[in-house]
């Protein structure tokens, strides 16, 4: 492929990102709200929750992850990469771009606890219908998958840790007006060359190396000020590989969709002109 050769159309992703991000124009949202991590027993955090609003919150996000499929579709160096290689990169990043694009349009969401019967009450209900009590649902094994395997809704933890991460960002007041903080901590995260399978290591390696250097050029510019801010912004990146892509999948899309494979999804999004 011609990734691989080293010869590409255009030569750095300062070029490809922003112009895939002026396409995709960011929607206005709520004001920021600081997330604040749960105290007292931890048990709380086991607590399984739902979304209060969910036919709102799940419209905001499926709206958030269209705007980033279509953001990825428009960056030059991504579509010269082979569509195996395409896939690859999509379904290991999809779940932390969108929460990307979640603190971006400053998407807001509530839950609630969720009124989940113990396992000794599907025990009991199931015997009483002549049926055998169901088997507890294996661990998913590929984090990135969709919620296939899962049958629980989300806890309180893995949502306090989505919502930590929206604090993080909102507190630094990420580039609000100008995208191009987003941008290139999209393309970070997006570039990620140490996925097993792939086969142009190298030149996903350097458009990740590229968009590091980007962002760092640009808070060097833009925030003279605030020479600890590249920095901070790499604490948030590494924020995003406590998200669990099950979870997203569990509390944004299968309120509305129901047990969907992520990756059918993914692929048909892909593909389609968005």
């Amino acid at each position: 492929c011609r990734c691989c050769t080293g010869s590409r159309r255009h030569s750095s992703i300062l070029y490809s990102i922003l112009r895939s991000e002026e396409r995709v124009a960011p929607a206005a949202g709520q004001g920021p709200r600081r997330g604040q991590a749960s105290r007292g027993c931890p048990c709380g955090s086991r607590r399984r929750v739902a979304l209060r609003s969910p036919q709102v919150a799940c419209k905001a996000a499926s709206a958030v992850l269209v705007k980033t499929l279509r953001f990825v579709q428009n960056v030059p160096c991504f579509q010269e990469l082979p569509l195996e290689e395409q896939l690859l990169l999509v379904r290991s990043c999809w779940a932390p771009l969108l929460v990307l694009g979640l603190a971006q349009d400053r998407v807001h969401f509530e839950t609630v606890e969720s009124a989940e019967p113990s396992m000794l009450q599907r025990i009991l209900t199931t015997r009483r219908q002549g049926e055998r009590p169901p088997p507890r649902a294996p661990a998913p094994s590929r984090p990135h998958h969709g919620p296939g395997g899962g049958l629980h809704p989300p806890s309180a933890g893995e949502i306090q840790a989505i919502k930590g991460f929206l604090a993080k960002c909102w507190s630094l007041d990420i580039s609000t007006k100008d995208t191009k903080e987003y941008a290139y901590l999209k393309g970070t995260v997006l570039f990620n060359p140490d996925l097993p399978g792939l086969q142009c290591t190298r030149y996903i390696e350097g458009l990740q190396r590229e968009a590091q250097q980007a962002l760092n050029e640009h808070v060097r510019l833009i925030h003279r000020g605030d020479e600890a801010r590249f920095a901070k912004l790499n604490v948030v990146l590494s924020l995003l590989r406590s998200i669990n892509a099950n979870v997203i999948a569990e509390l944004f899309f299968r309120p509305i969709i129901g047990a969907v494979n992520m990756d059918d999804m993914l692929l048909e999004m892909l593909c389609a002109k968005l």
